[in-house]
């Protein structure tokens, strides 16, 4: 009996290799995460990839993927988005969490995953829910059920902020909030009570326009930023911080912080503090510019800005610093889809085109903590994109996505 038993679970064992999905993409070269190669091959088998060079031997059941023209690449990976927000132009921040309903958000939401991943996006850090509570979550585990497409998902639940250093705020009832409160000794609770809801990372803001002033000044102290690392850590997560003022960066920084998103007061001293503490930097430059864009300022054909002209001199630090850059712009507050937009104006505001290439790929995935994924090497889950012309020569060949391949499933076309 028992060999009868081995006998039919070798046979079933047997058949369910040779069913496995095997491709052999074949495009004009590879860029493998770290450096482009011509005439390279890949093979995957299932959801993974099963080998990678010249001239690939392949199973009889293969199925040959022709990609003339074309640079294939791993997915690329989103570090900072908003899929339950969309462009201010269309509706304003506030009017967004104040009267449109959590149920129009999230079928919203199912857009906007479906427009990024159409875009090259496999994999997203989504970086508050702005209103919606854990919606985040359910949207992500609906992902891994395959209810619904899209990049797969680290999320971050209700952003954390200080008492009464978030909006909207009305002076004559309360609002809905777009964030959670938190302070003293309570931000433990706050911590522990997200992670029990199934959020991966803690998002916190360490600084806001609040206060006299209309400046982004400091909210948590460090001894607070010290007490939600230690409680997240704990749990295996790890904190990211809203910061865009000089102190607000220090404090977060020296609180245990591991990315600060924004930047925009950076300057020489606290990217090396940030290079001395292993703390990456997301300016998210497309939404600074979009923001200006909606106030009016029509680019290439009005005068720069001076909040851009400072975000291109606090980019520069950060590139001649050292410090780790992670690609995001805070897409959500232009159109999702549009995720390339980043990577464009990263170039342009000074840093190479294979730099930003890997920022959207290996680099993400190493800093975000994406396990087996960013590259495209032998063992790796087959997230697999193909952009046309070569995106060292151009990096608009990004905008022109023309294979999306996630988990070994084919996407598009």
């Amino acid at each position: 009996m028992i060999k009868k038993f081995l006998i039919v679970g070798l046979f079933i064992w047997t058949n369910s290799l040779l069913a496995q999905s095997y491709f052999l993409l074949m495009p004009d070269r590879v860029f493998d995460g770290d450096s482009m190669y011509s005439g390279w091959q890949v093979l995957v088998r299932g959801n993974v990839i099963e080998s990678v060079g010249l001239n690939l031997q392949v199973p009889k059941n293969c199925q040959s993927v022709k990609l003339q023209g074309t640079t294939l690449m791993p997915g690329m990976i989103e570090g900072h988005s908003h899929i339950l927000l969309h462009p201010y132009n269309e509706t304003s921040w506030s009017d967004q969490v104040m009267f449109e309903s959590e149920a129009e958000r999230i079928l919203r939401a199912s857009n906007h995953l479906k427009a990024s991943l159409l875009a090259g996006i496999t994999s997203m850090r989504d970086l508050g829910t702005e209103g919606t509570g854990f919606s985040d979550v359910a949207i992500r585990r609906s992902i891994e059920k395959k209810l619904i497409i899209g990049p797969d998902l680290k999320v971050a639940g209700r952003a954390i902020v200080a008492t009464g250093s978030y909006a909207p705020k009305s002076p004559v009832f309360d609002p809905p909030y777009g964030a959670e409160r938190a302070d003293g000794n309570n931000v433990i609770k706050v911590v522990r009570d997200q992670i029990g809801h199934g959020v991966d990372v803690i998002k916190i803001y360490a600084d806001f326009k609040w206060g006299p002033t209309d400046a982004a000044v400091p909210t948590f102290s460090i001894e607070e930023i010290k007490l939600m690392v230690e409680t997240a850590e704990s749990a295996g997560s790890m904190v990211v911080a809203h910061a865009t003022s000089k102190e607000g960066m220090r404090r977060a920084v020296m609180g245990g912080a591991r990315t600060i998103e924004h930047g925009d007061e950076g300057d020489t001293e606290v990217f090396e503090l940030m290079k001395k503490h292993h703390v990456a930097l997301c300016p998210t430059l497309a939404a600074g510019e979009a923001y200006l864009m909606y106030a009016g300022w029509k680019k290439g054909t009005d005068s720069i800005p001076e909040g851009i002209k400072n975000k291109i001199k606090s980019f520069g630090m950060a590139l001649k610093s050292g410090v780790d850059i992670i690609f995001g712009g805070d897409v959500g507050v232009f159109s999702h889809g549009d995720n390339v937009r980043e990577l464009i104006l990263m170039q342009q505001y000074g840093m190479k085109n294979l730099d930003v290439i890997k920022c959207a790929t290996s680099g993400n995935a190493d800093i975000l903590n994406f396990k087996q994924k960013g590259r495209i090497r032998k063992g790796y889950l087959a997230d697999i994109i193909a952009c046309s012309g070569n995106p060292l020569e151009s990096l608009k060949s990004l905008y022109d996505i023309q294979f999306v391949m996630k988990s070994g499933n084919i996407i598009k076309p």
